[in-house]
């Protein structure tokens, strides 16, 4: 009996195993391709170019192409993304220069788009009154009911995953690029007044921005998304305390709000070393857990699993600053020992730990999504055809 994708998912995220692993491309922005990676796959195939896009601007990846989530046998498919006011700082100064929503210049170096001011760096708590915050309700209604319409299409004619992608940035990151990574951090030892200020101004933003987006989109997805990094490669940037004090409550206020328009599952995207925290990203209302970035400090499939594989599902896990560089042969073994640690008793979706750059070739990419289709599967006897 063929047992659907969406079957699949819901096993999945009961933590049953599922007939066929779930396989993620594209299905949430931290789990996409970036640089020349995908137009290098579409020659790889033999895949005609399509017409040039316009540049996404930061926050946005561009969707893969459906010709490559087809050959993949990809189960993810994902709509909305970052929305952008039209009350706000908003200025295009160049196709590769520009100020965000937020007042942050942005400045394109040929790959990313890197921050080139922190508008609150040294800013006191007057400063916070009369900065001019962007303003939730001019986002366009259009904009939001294309979405709907979008996710609504594939909710109904298709049986794939549909995954919302997040509309608002966290609490945590935007007070980084704000006022620069090293200020930042230290307002959240020292002026934490300052630091809980920003934050409600933030929540303030990103609840307006959640009541209109899942409103609207809300019966029309099976998951949703949130990205806010809370780790470097060796630990977190703030002690586990002071995240549960600070961060977490603002966290699980969004995460809370989301949750009253969509029965849908909440991924949250965090690099590095988190998992001195991963028991408070339960508790805040986190579902699924990405990246599992196996090259950051306790982050290995078989630490992980073991210790929280009962309690939230499991995404990403594939290695993407050494691992998907091995050849071919290396890679399916490699993908393999993955899923058989993490897809035990299922709770596992399988994706790079991040988003595939244009420095990993094509035949690693599809080598790794053809082991993962081949080695997931439920009947370990299919492994041996």
């Amino acid at each position: 009996m063929n047992i659907s994708r969406r079957e699949n998912f819901f096993r999945t995220m009961n933590h049953r195993q599922p007939s066929d692993l779930i396989l993620d491309l594209g299905g949430n922005p931290l789990s996409s391709m970036e640089g020349e990676s995908m137009k290098n796959l579409l020659d790889f195939l033999g895949y005609p170019q399509r017409d040039e896009t316009e540049r996404s601007l930061f926050g946005k990846v561009e969707r893969i192409d459906a010709r490559i989530l087809e050959y993949l046998d990809i189960d993810t498919r994902s709509v909305g993304g970052i929305l952008k006011p039209e009350v706000s700082q908003f200025k295009m100064l160049s196709k590769d220069h520009y100020i965000d929503e937020w007042g942050i210049e942005r400045k394109f170096n040929g790959r990313y788009w890197d921050a080139v001011s922190t508008p609150l760096k040294g800013a006191g708590l007057d400063d916070l009154d009369s900065y001019p915050w962007p303003i939730a309700f001019s986002i366009s209604e259009d904009e939001i009911d294309h979405i709907r319409k979008e996710a609504e299409n594939l909710f109904i004619n298709t049986d794939y995953i549909i995954c919302a992608e997040h509309p608002v940035y966290g609490v945590f990151e935007l007070g980084c690029w704000l006022c620069g990574f090293d200020d930042f951090l230290v307002k959240l030892l020292i002026e934490q007044d300052f630091v809980r200020k920003l934050f409600d101004i933030i929540l303030s933003y990103q609840l307006e921005v959640i009541d209109r987006y899942y409103s609207a989109l809300g019966n029309f997805i099976h998951y949703t998304s949130s990205g806010d990094d809370f780790g470097t490669q060796e630990n977190l940037f703030m002690s586990p305390d002071v995240f549960r004090e600070i961060i977490k409550p603002y966290y699980k206020t969004r995460i809370n709000r989301t949750k009253t328009y969509t029965e849908a599952y909440y991924l949250h995207h965090s690099c590095g070393s988190v998992r001195d925290i991963i028991n408070d990203l339960i508790e805040a209302g986190v579902d699924i857990l990405n990246p599992v970035q196996p090259e950051a400090r306790g982050m290995e499939a078989e630490l992980i699993k073991p210790l929280f594989g009962d309690r939230i599902v499991l995404h990403g896990g594939i290695g993407t600053q050494e691992k998907l560089f091995q050849d071919p042969d290396a890679i399916e073994d490699y993908v393999r020992s993955v899923i058989e640690i993490m897809n035990r008793d299922g709770g596992y979706i399988l994706a790079a730990a991040h988003n595939l750059q244009d420095d990993l070739s094509p035949e690693s990419i599809v080598k790794m999504f053809k082991a993962a289709r081949r080695y997931g599967k439920k009947n370990e006897a299919f492994w041996n055809q």
